[in-house]
């Protein structure tokens, strides 16, 4: 009970005073420790006790101080004696000054020759950082050091102690520190960087050009998730007046050999493809070294990047598109543009040669409805958490009050309902692209009554389905049955090729 425990801490502390202040003892000195096995069990006991009990902490905080300046730290029995002691300093409510004391004494772990000990270190700070943040970050200087360390285990720490440092007030330096290591990093170690770079940028960032300028720094590497490409596209599309800088510093990145860059390349030509005016007749945003660029250049390097065989085929498809909105960008260099593209019409590839005929089919059908196709898109809200900073918003981004949850949302039924009427609505819209009919003459909306489901399990498919006309004069009747293998088929002969394809896309199982 409590009261046992109060009992037993002043005891322990008289304990491990006397062998603090004892003289030599020849049966239990260790290398001039007297008796360490006992002073860590002690230690750990006293953690025990000490955690969330202010008493018994305060009634341990001198003898934990006396511990760690009296310690002799030339030996390693020494050294444990020291880690047990700033393990219980961290896990009592100790005082400031003693939490100062641990954190110093894990500093001068970091500067031991032994590898071992510089891994205790750099592990026990990355627990305690969150504990006393401003302690720990007196010693920056010495953990961004560890980064350059032989040994993968200690780099891989001093990395996740590192990125838990960064703050407002040292953004810019620690970037600096972390995209130099970045650069010439291990393979196994660029990804997980890479991706902490652009959260703690995207937290920290004291400016939208610095944000983006150090995005294309993580770009500029292979070891970049997908999510990191869309996301920077999103930070340029939202950035209105800094699209003229971006795309002057993706330009000048893609008229270098940027082969092996896909995430950059991919990034560059998007913007490129959305910002082309800017880039050719938009003012320079670089006053000392501003770029001349002509049309031309810019459709020999996508004519370059399109050729290459080094490219992947996800970086070619936005190379693709962006080539095609600039033709509504660019004023003479149209007719290039339309034969770079009517070459992948038969491209091995089918995601390019789909992409090859329909723009081709563009620039000769549709003429008229290329600009409006092609205009500039509208600025993108950076996805972000909706309810980043309010503690009551909801995972959809809608605060409890915001939402009805008496209305039609709480009512499956209805939202089923709802459902079938927007599915149904997207099939008319379908028919009309195709020619199959008039959405005022045939409208699938309606409820054929002579449809009539063979399952029960299965009416709300019928309901959305049951009412599809492809324009037919006369209405046959048109039962839904089910197999023995529990699949859906219409037993119409003269069913139409959308419903075929519905109901034999993916087999509903009951």
């Amino acid at each position: 009970d409590d009261s046992s425990q109060r009992e037993i801490v002043p005891n322990l502390v008289r304990i491990l005073k006397n062998l603090i202040l004892a003289g030599y003892s020849p049966e239990h000195d260790v290398s001039g420790v007297s008796d360490p096995f006992l002073q860590v069990k002690i230690l750990r006991l006293l953690r025990i006790l000490g955690k969330n009990d202010a008493e018994a902490s305060e009634a341990m905080n001198d003898i934990l101080a006396q511990v760690a300046t009296n310690t002799e730290t030339s030996k390693n029995v020494g050294n444990t004696i020291l880690y047990e002691t700033v393990l219980s300093i961290m896990d009592i409510k100790s005082e400031s000054g003693l939490r100062v004391l641990a954190v110093n004494i894990l500093g001068r772990f970091l500067l031991n020759n032994d590898k071992n000990i510089r891994y205790v270190a750099l592990n026990t700070l990355l627990k305690t950082v969150y504990i006393d943040t401003s302690a720990v970050q007196r010693h920056r200087s010495t953990i961004l050091e560890c980064l350059k360390d032989p040994d993968v285990s200690i780099r891989r720490r001093a990395l996740e102690l590192s990125f838990a440092l960064v703050n407002t007030n040292n953004i810019r330096t620690m970037m600096k520190e972390l995209l130099q290591f970045l650069e010439k990093a291990d393979p196994e170690f660029k990804a997980q960087c890479s991706s902490n770079i652009v959260l703690s940028a995207e937290r920290f960032a004291p400016n939208k050009r610095w944000h983006l300028d150090t995005l294309l720094k993580v770009l500029a590497g292979n070891y970049v998730r997908d999510d990191v490409v869309s996301c920077t596209i999103q930070l340029i599309s939202e950035s209105t007046s800094q699209q003229g800088y971006i795309v002057d510093q993706l330009w000048r990145a893609l008229e270098r050999d940027t082969m092996d860059r896909q995430p950059l390349i991919q990034v560059a030509t998007w913007c490129i493809g959305e910002y082309g005016d800017l880039l050719l007749y938009g003012p320079s945003s670089s006053e000392d070294n501003p770029i001349r660029v002509t049309e031309d250049d810019v459709i020999s390097v996508y004519q370059r990047l399109l050729w290459s065989t080094q490219n992947t085929i996800i970086t070619k498809q936005y190379a693709l598109l962006s080539l095609m909105k600039l033709s509504t960008r660019f004023q003479a260099g149209i007719e290039k543009i339309r034969q770079i593209i009517d070459t992948f019409g038969s491209h091995l590839h089918i995601e390019l040669q789909q992409r090859g005929v329909e723009f081709s089919q563009l620039f000769r059908k549709y003429e008229n409805l290329r600009p409006p196709l092609l205009e500039r898109m509208p600025p993108m809200e950076t996805a972000r958490p909706a309810g980043s900073n309010n503690p009551a918003a909801m995972t959809n981004g809608e605060t409890p009050e915001e939402s009805d949850t008496q209305g039609d949302e709480g009512n499956l039924l209805v939202g089923d309902r709802k459902f079938a009427e927007s599915e149904t609505q997207d099939s008319n819209a379908l028919l009309v692209l195709l020619g199959g009919g008039d959405p005022s003459e045939n409208d699938i909306t309606r409820q054929t009554e002579t449809s009539k489901p063979a399952s029960s399990d299965n009416q709300d498919l019928l309901d959305l389905l049951g009412g599809l006309d492809l324009g037919n004069t006369s209405t046959p009747v048109s039962v839904v049955v089910q197999n023995n293998n529990n699949i859906l088929f219409n037993t119409n002969q003269s069913s139409n090729f959308l419903v075929d394809g519905l109901l034999n896309s993916e087999p509903v199982v009951n």
